[in-house]
């Protein structure tokens, strides 16, 4: 009784919204139903934690974002939040709750304030002071009014009337603009020079205050400040733990970090 109040204990309160388990989780492609893309993954993520999946490429990490967004469902195994399965909930329902920013965002034809409302969720109303709103905290208000037609100006077919990084910090506020309980960063800064990643990265460190977020990430450098590391390799978790915690075990988080760092 007593180990099962202490277990009781350590699990979030689902009112707080945000909080993701994997049970026993594999997924098998119709494709390749013999060579599972992610094998018994479980997992739990706390409501407002800042987490990253990293490995090497075709490690699985990219894949349980696709589970967690409802693209696919587990072959075995159950997805949860706020302690519910996600296939008990409508998808248009549960994709509400999520803001995702991808590594190559689809920008339109349209003005930035008209992009960022593109994400609003189904049957919320978005006015110019929620997108004013929605820039300031996550720290891009003050990019936008530098250009020479501020919220108004156009960003051209595919975002081409911009750059990458205005792309992404544009694709930032577009994904929380809904308000969504959880932040999905799949490999945001990958196609970035430095000096852009850095100025995403305040973005997001503004954009994933009080709601959980997970980051899948080739560049180490952009996740050394989570609050837990997932170190992904052939569909299954190797590691976890701080970047600090991983860098002393000495495992293949280290020798990516090492790779990284000499190249």
């Amino acid at each position: 009784m007593g180990q099962d109040n202490a277990a009781d204990a350590e699990k979030p309160d689902p009112a707080s919204g945000g909080w993701i388990e994997f049970k026993d989780v594999s997924l098998c492609y119709p494709s390749k139903p013999q060579h599972p893309a992610v094998k018994n993954v479980s997992l739990s993520i706390k409501p407002g934690e800042f987490v990253a999946f990293v490995g090497p490429s075709g490690a699985g990490k990219s894949t349980v974002l696709t589970l967690l967004q409802r693209f696919y469902d587990p072959t075995t195994g159950s997805v949860q939040l706020d302690g519910q399965d996600i296939r008990e909930v409508a998808v248009s329902k549960h994709r509400s709750r999520l803001g995702l920013v991808p590594q190559e965002p689809d920008l339109f034809p349209g003005s930035i304030s008209y992009n960022i409302g593109l994400g609003a969720a189904p049957g919320q109303e978005v006015t110019q002071a929620n997108i004013e709103d929605i820039c300031a905290k996550c720290g891009i208000h003050e990019f936008v009014m530098s250009l020479p037609e501020g919220y108004s100006t156009e960003c051209g077919t595919n975002g081409s009337k911009l750059s990458g990084g205005q792309k992404q910090r544009v694709a930032v506020a577009r994904a929380l603009i809904r308000s969504p309980e959880v932040l999905l960063l799949d490999e945001y800064t990958s196609a970035l020079d430095a000096h852009s990643e850095q100025q995403i990265k305040e973005a997001v460190d503004g954009a994933s205050v009080g709601r959980t977020t997970i980051v899948v990430a080739h560049r180490l450098s952009t996740v050394q400040n989570a609050d837990r590391i997932f170190v992904f390799d052939n569909g299954r978790i190797l590691e976890v733990g701080s970047h600090a915690e991983l860098i002393a075990q000495g495992g293949l988080y280290a020798g990516m970090v090492k790779a990284q760092t000499l190249a």
